[in-house]
């Protein structure tokens, strides 16, 4: 049902230009797309949120390409993708810092214990190689398939699950020397 919303949704804004209907839209899946790219940017909250402010201004110029045969939700992490890679390519260019050393995870309503094993998941997402954390971050966190993960990041279905299994063996080492079972 919520599908067809969207495509409704969808509908008005490519023959209406409603902004109303793509401001549902927007709210609909704006918290998907910033937790996906707060986990991207190692937990930077300002550069995940003009991400996902990119991430949507986009989607609003590319709408009328939407073809429906991803859901929207795996169309606006494929954009929110490309807009995190536009903007590591920039950083490369403009700046030394790579995003493994942005580790400045925002606190959130969580009780201590918490709040420190999400920082430590952070950071040990932090060691891995972008591609090896995007996989991690859209299966085990977002819940991403396989098969969606490969049409988000361009990649061919075999490389999304070597990235998988390195990153997830990656982090389990990391997690293993900093004292988790």
């Amino acid at each position: 049902m919520s599908h067809l919303t969207d495509l409704t949704l969808i509908a008005q804004v490519v023959t209406l230009g409603s902004h109303r209907a793509f401001g549902q839209l927007v709210e609909r899946h704006q918290q998907p797309v910033r937790r996906f790219l707060l986990r991207l940017t190692a937990g930077d909250a300002m550069l995940s949120d003009d991400l996902a402010q990119e991430t949507f201004i986009r989607a609003w110029q590319g709408l009328n390409s939407f073809r429906g045969t991803a859901n929207l939700q795996t169309w606006l992490t494929s954009i929110a993708y490309r807009v995190f890679l536009d903007e590591q390519r920039k950083r490369r260019t403009f700046n030394d810092t790579p995003v493994e050393e942005l580790n400045n995870c925002p606190q959130q309503d969580e009780d201590s214990g918490s709040k420190g094993t999400k920082i430590d998941i952070d950071t040990a997402l932090a060691t891995l190689s972008e591609a090896e954390r995007t996989c991690v971050i859209l299966q085990c966190i977002e819940g991403h398939s396989i098969k969606e993960i490969a049409a988000i990041t361009d990649m061919n279905e075999n490389t999304v699950k070597s990235h998988l299994a390195r990153g997830k063996n990656n982090l389990a080492g990391f997690l293993r020397k900093n004292g988790y079972r």
